[in-house]
């Protein structure tokens, strides 16, 4: 099968490259083909096609069941993380059911009421570290992520079991934390269990206690049910299919498993390059403190959540370094053209959200830091697409973008930060994503008064 603008490095090379430098491999097969490519790097002789033309992306991400099928076991590198009855890996109807089932626990109402929980969390986490010394933005921005996660899937946040989760979850989430161990996704022949000592054996022991803790928590739910709570985990093991059936533990398992880790890692990162962005350019900071400070001392988390500015630094730091670089892949069902290129059936494609983002055509001096772009310009979703799209988009977009916009208002407002050094912040390959290689390293240099400073200047 012919396939268009192949890049023509050996397969195992290819894959190396993207394991090692996504972003190097995605930039430089961008400069041989802009809006297209075909790449070999899923497994030995596997061909898929990156596409980051918006009209491409348009006509792939809204012809999901004609044309282009989004296709549960093309995820299959997060099998083993997510487990076989994860929403990622559903197909068809069962796939739309259970998104409809758990889209409502991330939108409206409840979705507000967790807005004082993050900003508490933000200043219990703040308040406990140390002045003029060192510490990693990403480690506080994936402590409070976790927090807020735990508390919309489980409606707990304290308490021994509590504590576990987090324990068993923060190393899972860190034994990717690299492009050496995150190979263990991309070469299933790495997966081997040798015993605790050895990287996926270490995995799978890590896993099994996270399981422990899991099943312990959906035992104990089934035998005290209460129809009073509003959590994920209560609403998923409320619901039944047309035939009156619950869902399994194992179904419970795999789906709670795709909530916490997708629902944390991913936004902690941004949160993280978020505060680097932001510090990294002075008149930026100072813009958007000004636009904070006008909503007084104690504005409610919604009208924070409305601020033009602070919305479009956050879509500003979601375009320059996206944290997911990928859409879901679709496989062609018929033949097609997409942009121009014809495309056979079952030839993967996916949409490169990275590579989008940073076209120039687009985004003019797409590497500079501007968020001001987001205000004199609407893109559309197939422009501007950290979320993915489709009947695959993210389903926890708005409390990501909730989530951010709450922590870094209220970080900035109640914080002085600087950034540790002058070391440009890198992107680096973390499992699927992409953070900064070096964790943001800052130091908080004091507690930063609105109040007292406007009372100091009003009686001079």
């Amino acid at each position: 099968m012919q396939l268009p603008n192949q890049l023509k490095n050996p397969p195992f090379l290819q894959r190396i490259q993207w394991v090692a430098d996504p972003v190097g491999y995605m930039e430089s097969a961008a400069q041989q083909y802009p809006d297209l490519f075909t790449a070999r790097i899923i497994g030995f002789g596997n061909n898929i096609v990156f596409v980051n033309h918006p009209q491409g992306l348009q006509e792939l991400l809204t012809n999901d069941r004609k044309k282009f099928l989004a296709v549960g076991k093309e995820n299959k590198l997060l099998q083993p993380l997510l487990g076989d009855y994860s929403i990622v890996m559903l197909d068809g109807d069962r796939h739309r059911k259970r998104r409809q089932l758990v889209m409502p626990s991330f939108h409206g109402d409840r979705m507000r009421a967790y807005g004082q929980l993050i900003r508490d969390l933000t200043e219990k986490l703040l308040n406990q570290l140390p002045t003029n010394q060192i510490f990693s933005a990403r480690n506080t921005t994936q402590e409070i992520s976790l927090q807020v996660i735990l508390q919309t899937v489980f409606g707990v946040y304290e308490g021994e079991r509590c504590e576990q989760l987090k324990q068993q979850l923060k190393l899972m989430g860190d034994l990717f934390r690299s492009p050496l161990t995150s190979s263990f996704l991309f070469f299933p022949a790495l997966q081997k269990d040798l015993g605790a000592w050895s990287p996926w054996g270490k995995f799978l022991r890590d896993q099994q206690k996270l399981d422990q803790l899991l099943y312990a928590e959906i035992a104990e739910r089934r035998q005290k049910a209460d129809p009073e709570r509003i959590d994920i985990l209560s609403l998923l093991m409320s619901a039944t299919d047309e035939a009156g059936n619950q869902m399994t533990d194992k179904e419970l398992r795999d789906e709670l498993i795709t909530l916490l880790v997708a629902g944390y890692e991913t936004t902690a990162t941004a949160m993280a390059w978020g505060l680097y962005w932001i510090h990294q350019t002075p008149e930026v900071r100072a813009k958007l403190l000004q636009e904070i400070d006008n909503l007084g001392d104690d504005p409610d988390p919604m009208s924070i959540f409305r601020l033009p500015y602070l919305t479009a630094v956050c879509n500003e730091t979601l375009r320059i370094r996206p944290v997911a670089m990928l859409t879901f892949p679709r496989v062609v069902q018929e033949p097609v053209e997409l942009i121009g290129y014809s495309l056979q059936p079952n030839t993967v494609v996916v949409g490169c959200m990275f590579l989008t983002h940073q076209r120039e055509d687009l985004y003019p001096e797409h590497q500079q830091f501007k968020p001001e772009r987001f205000l004199e310009r609407q893109f559309s979703p197939y422009e501007f697409i950290p979320f993915g799209g489709g009947v695959r988009r993210c389903l926890g977009e708005a409390l990501a973008v909730f989530e951010m916009k709450i922590v870094l208002a209220t970080i900035l407002s109640r914080y002085q930060l600087a950034l540790a050094d002058n070391k440009p912040e890198v992107a680096r390959r973390r499992g699927l994503t992409l953070a900064p290689a070096n964790g943001v390293k800052m130091v908080i240099t004091g507690k930063r008064a609105r109040q007292e400073s406007q009372l100091s200047m009003a009686s001079t």
